[in-house]
C-alpha cells in the first residue's frame, strides 16, 4: 500500500508540480514549501546572535525591548520577496507556518528569547484578514510557538480600526497612522509575561512600535520581537 501511495504521489507530483515559494522549481519528496537549495542560500542575518543588530537598532529610543531578531534580509526581487508574497497574498498558510519554526529553532539558540511566556501575532483588521482569509503573521508565531512549546494569543491584541496600507508611508507618517491602531482585550492573560511580538517583515519598525506600546500598556513585564524578514 505505501508504494502504491508513494507511486501515486508522484504522478501527481508530475501532473501538478509543487513549486518552491522561493525560486519556482520543483520541489522534490522531503521539501515541503522551499526547497532545499533555497534553504541553504536563503540570506540570512544572524540577528538572534547580537543583540545590537539592525533590527534591535531600528527600535532604540522609541520601544523598549528584550530582544530584537529578523530571520532575512529583504530586498526587491529577491526569493526572500517572493516567499513573503506568496505567504500574503497566494494563501500559503504552511509556508508561514514553516518560516516560523525556522525562527523558532534560531530563537532556541538565543538567551534572549530564552523565557518567552506567550506569543503575539501583529494582528490584521477584520475586514482585511476576512478578504485574505487568514493573518499570516498568526500562522509564522505558530511555527515559533511550537519550536519553544508556549502558547499562542491571537485575540489579545486586535486592531479595530482599518488604517489603510503603509507600503507608502514614511516612519513618521506610518507612526502617525497606526499609533492608536492597536488595542487590548485581555491584559490579565499578559500581565508580568515576557510577550514575543511577531510580524513578517520589519520596515521602520512603525507597526511593531504600536503594537509594543499598546502591550505596555497591560503590564507585561518584558517584550521581544521577531520577524521572519528585515529592510532597510
Amino acid at each position: 500500500m505505501t508504494v502504491l501511495i508513494r507511486l501515486a504521489t508522484d504522478l501527481l507530483n508530475l501532473l501538478f508540480p509543487r513549486l518552491c515559494n522561493a525560486c519556482g522549481q520543483s520541489l522534490v519528496r522531503g521539501e515541503k514549501n522551499i526547497c532545499l537549495r533555497c534553504l541553504h542560500d536563503l540570506p540570512y542575518t544572524d540577528y538572534h546572535l547580537y543583540a545590537d543588530n539592525r533590527a534591535a537598532k531600528q527600535l532604540w529610543g522609541r520601544l523598549s525591548c528584550h530582544a530584537v531578531m529578523s530571520m532575512l534580509y529583504f530586498k526587491k526581487g529577491s526569493r526572500v520577496q517572493h516567499l513573503m508574497h506568496r505567504l500574503k497574498y497566494n494563501g500559503q498558510m504552511k509556508l508561514g507556518l514553516e518560516l516560523g519554526q525556522l525562527v523558532g529553532e534560531r530563537l532556541k539558540q538565543s538567551p534572549g528569547f530564552s523565557d518567552i511566556d506567550v506569543v503575539i501575532p501583529v494582528p490584521l483588521h477584520k475586514r482585511r484578514e476576512r478578504l485574505r482569509g487568514y493573518n499570516q503573521s498568526k500562522c509564522i508565531a505558530d511555527g515559533i510557538a511550537e519550536c519553544l512549546d508556549v502558547h499562542v494569543l491571537s485575540n489579545v491584541l486586535i486592531k479595530p480600526f482599518a488604517t489603510g496600507s503603509q507600503t507608502r508611508k514614511g516612519r513618521f507618517s506610518r507612526y502617525e497612522n497606526l499609533k492608536s491602531a492597536f488595542q487590548i482585550t485581555d491584559g490579565f492573560s499578559i500581565k508580568n509575561k515576557h510577550v514575543l511580538l511577531v510580524d513578517d517583515v520589519m520596515t521602520t519598525g512603525a507597526t511593531l512600535e504600536a503594537c509594543g506600546l499598546a502591550l505596555y500598556t497591560a503590564g507585561i513585564d518584558k517584550l521581544s520581537i521577531a520577524t521572519v524578514a528585515f529592510t532597510d
